[in-house]
């Protein structure tokens, strides 16, 4: 692809990724009206599963290839790219301040600290065996059996203002809302694809090292699903939708996609990486689980503190691998 290509088509996939994030969305929210739950809920079972699949698709790849270090530092390194960065775009694009579905976030809460914590001590000998992935991913089914139980419980109106919830729209039918997320999916994959592909030749293009490419351009190529997702979720003003996306891509990024990575190869990774990959994870999502529950509400300047610790772990990554970076993303 010459340098001209991948400008134009670097320019319609952001074009076709705004406008297929949109129809994402709105399926999304057309489900949870028609299954008569909380948008929070739809995100994180549904569209969590969509936008992660980049993600999977990279860490089976690389685990095939025997090449353990990129299938788990690709699932572990998402989580903290799309806790640092996807997530408080939501803060700063929603219109409104977004109201946290504390039902939901407490379980959650619950449940993603606990498979991080567990995934690390089962990483500690430096391995993640078969059979401790098949534990992986059967918590990850133990978690949708038990959101599914609960759903009754979980809010079906609008999250984000008592304005908003007294103009709820009729629930549109489903073939409409099955075609518009279906559509909206296969648009955010598709772009994403193209802009993951394209992105790096225009970095090199302009002179950019191989370490800004691998930190900054292969890292957000990654999370480009989900960022795409969560822009659109804050301006149509489904905040709770684009909360839920990012909770279910952490524990799907931990349960399914390492979990199921392993499950082909023994993940064999050097001690040294364990401690300085799952760390990082557990600070921010536990940094970012704290603020979601102070007082339930997603306000600007708590997207600023997860982005600033993302920049931290940019910067530790950096230190730490200068010369050859190989970002967890």
């Amino acid at each position: 692809m010459g340098l001209w290509a991948a400008i134009v088509s670097m320019a319609v996939s952001f074009a076709v990724l705004a406008r297929s994030a949109d129809w994402l969305v709105e399926g999304a929210v057309g489900v949870a009206q028609r299954l008569k739950v909380s948008a929070m809920v739809i995100g994180i079972v549904i569209v969590s599963m969509g936008t992660t699949a980049p993600e999977l698709a990279v860490s089976m790849q690389a685990a095939l290839a025997g090449e353990p270090e990129i299938a788990l530092g690709n699932a572990v390194g998402s989580v903290i790219y799309d806790d640092g960065l996807a997530l408080p775009l939501v803060a700063l694009f929603s219109p409104v301040v977004v109201v946290i579905d504390r039902f939901v976030l407490r379980y959650t809460a619950i449940f993603l600290i606990a498979v991080d914590l567990v995934a690390y001590w089962l990483c500690l000998d430096g391995v993640l065996s078969q059979r401790e992935g098949v534990l992986l991913v059967l918590g990850f089914f133990g978690y949708l059996a038990y959101t599914y139980r609960v759903r009754s419980r979980t809010r079906a109106e609008d999250t984000e203002t008592k304005e908003d919830q007294s103009k709820e729209e009729e629930p549109k039918r489903w073939g409409r809302i099955s075609f518009l997320f279906l559509l909206g999916l296969a648009g955010v994959l598709v772009s994403s694809e193209l802009i993951v592909i394209s992105a790096p030749m225009l970095a090199k293009a302009a002179g950019v090292s191989n370490t800004i490419i691998g930190l900054a351009v292969i890292a957000f190529g990654t999370s480009v699903p989900e960022i795409a997702t969560c822009i659109a979720a804050a301006r149509r003003r489904q905040g709770g939708l684009a909360v839920g996306n990012i909770l279910g891509a952490d524990i799907l990024n931990i349960c399914w996609i390492a979990g199921a990575s392993a499950t082909v190869n023994d993940l064999i990774v050097a001690r040294a990486d364990i401690h300085f990959m799952f760390p990082s994870m557990i600070v921010i999502v536990g940094v970012m689980l704290a603020l979601l529950r102070l007082n339930y509400r997603f306000e600007k300047w708590k997207g600023g503190v997860l982005l600033l610790l993302c920049v931290l772990y940019l910067i530790a990554l950096w230190i730490k691998t200068p010369d050859s970076v190989q970002p967890f993303a």
